[in-house]
């Protein structure tokens, strides 16, 4: 009996583990899309905001997102001294263990740019020197590392190489921007390189990528320079580009896809395009393209058939019909910035500090309710995230999170 009671609880325990390990935390949530799978949220906020459950003030310079797993709250920071290192909380705000990256970028827009990616147990990020990292999301010892500029032929851009991690399958996926190592496949666990495209040779471009599932086909989609890519998934062969460039070669935004459409766009004007992708992949046709919604990198959303998002020469937030690609309603109801979207409601950030909600039924930006981030320095640039009924704000060398579970 007491044999069979100690082989339930090894039972038990190894399933709680392999449940852990099969955890997965990146980019704007579980589809890269900035849509989270939250219900029971708060609908309106008391006046001075939701209650803020605790605040974490010494992640120095940076505006890389929260990624949070049931153990831990894990995102990146820099030191006095422009070292970067990724960080490990608890869900009590103290910190587990912290690990150096190398040398970050301090020359202007300082800190740290980019959200650590959870795969199974493991954390994956670049740093804006090209150095990636594998490491144990456990204890932060590094697994594999490799740089991007030396080992490879990766070359950095104007404001420091800056690209949210992507995953699918066994496969990790970077771009370095080299004209022989332009877009790189690894594999995740050991770091061996599985294949490597010249791509269209071009810098890379602040993009945080993603795969397009199709039939018979994997498509590994980003921006680059000036160009937006679709490569082969499975052997880096670069099947179709569009051109895409703007005035300082930003392509901060991740492109969103959906039933054989894919939306790209940017910022200083240049605003996004409708790309249809046919049934094999292997060929695109514009659809349409508007100018208005130029969000420089604050992402946006598709909901119901609409996109939004904010712009960025154009200071405004918008309302696009997915389908034609019509403006169909704008606001200046907050400064713009990055947006996200749970249970009904838009959650807009933005870069002068103003958390807000929005309900995009109601036909227009009206808020609901919002606050003003109290804690932090600098630039309002990292996203939200909604995880387990808590709103994860940062704003420069502060993470806050706050309690937005309907009571």
């Amino acid at each position: 009996m007491k044999n069979t009671i100690v082989a339930i609880f090894t039972v038990i325990i190894l399933c709680q583990i392999q449940v852990s390990a099969q955890e997965i935390a990146q980019w704007r949530g579980e589809n890269r899309d900035g849509i989270y799978n939250e219900t029971g949220l708060l609908k309106q906020w008391p006046a001075d905001g939701p209650n803020m459950l605790w605040h974490y003030d010494e992640l120095g310079p940076g505006h890389a997102s929260a990624a949070v797993t049931n153990d831990f709250v894990y995102t990146s920071g820099t030191t006095e001294e422009g070292i970067g290192f990724v960080i490990a909380l608890n869900h009590m705000g103290q910190k587990v263990w912290q690990t150096e990256i190398g040398k970050e970028w301090m020359d202007n827009f300082d800190g740290t740019r980019s959200t650590p990616l959870i795969y199974n147990g493991k954390l994956y990020i670049m740093s804006s020197y090209g150095k990636l990292f594998c490491m144990d999301a456990v204890d932060g010892s590094v697994i594999w590392q490799t740089d991007l500029f030396t080992d490879y032929d990766g070359r950095n851009i104007k404001w420091g190489v800056t690209e949210n991690l992507l995953i699918h399958g066994n496969t990790l996926f970077v771009t370095p921007g080299g004209t022989k190592s332009n877009v790189l496949a690894f594999n995740k666990d050991t770091g061996s390189l599985i294949w490597k495209s010249a791509a269209k040779k071009e810098l890379s471009a602040y993009c945080s990528p993603d795969i397009i599932e199709l039939e018979n086909i994997n498509i590994f989609v980003t921006q680059t320079d000036t160009s937006i890519i679709g490569l082969d998934a499975s052997d880096g062969n670069l099947l179709w580009s569009y051109p895409h460039p703007n005035r300082w070669s930003v392509q901060a935004n991740t492109p969103i896809y959906h039933k054989g459409k894919l939306y790209c766009f940017s910022g200083y004007g240049k605003g996004g395009v409708m790309l249809q992708i046919s049934e094999d992949g292997k060929t695109i046709t514009k659809l349409w393209d508007n100018q208005a919604l130029d969000s420089k990198m604050g992402g946006a959303v598709l909901i119901d058939g609409k996109i939004y998002g904010s712009g960025d020469k154009n200071k405004e937030w918008f309302c696009l019909d997915w389908e034609s690609g019509e403006t169909l309603y704008s606001s200046k109801m907050i400064k713009v910035g990055n947006i996200i979207y749970a249970d009904g409601l838009l959650y807009c950030y933005g870069d002068g500090g103003t958390v807000g909600i929005v309900d995009p039924k109601t036909e227009n930006y009206n808020l609901i309710s919002s606050f003003e981030v109290p804690y932090g320095e600098k630039y309002h640039w990292a996203h939200l995230v909604i995880v387990d009924k808590k709103l994860y704000v940062r704003h420069g060398t502060s993470l806050m999170v706050y309690d937005i579970a309907a009571k």
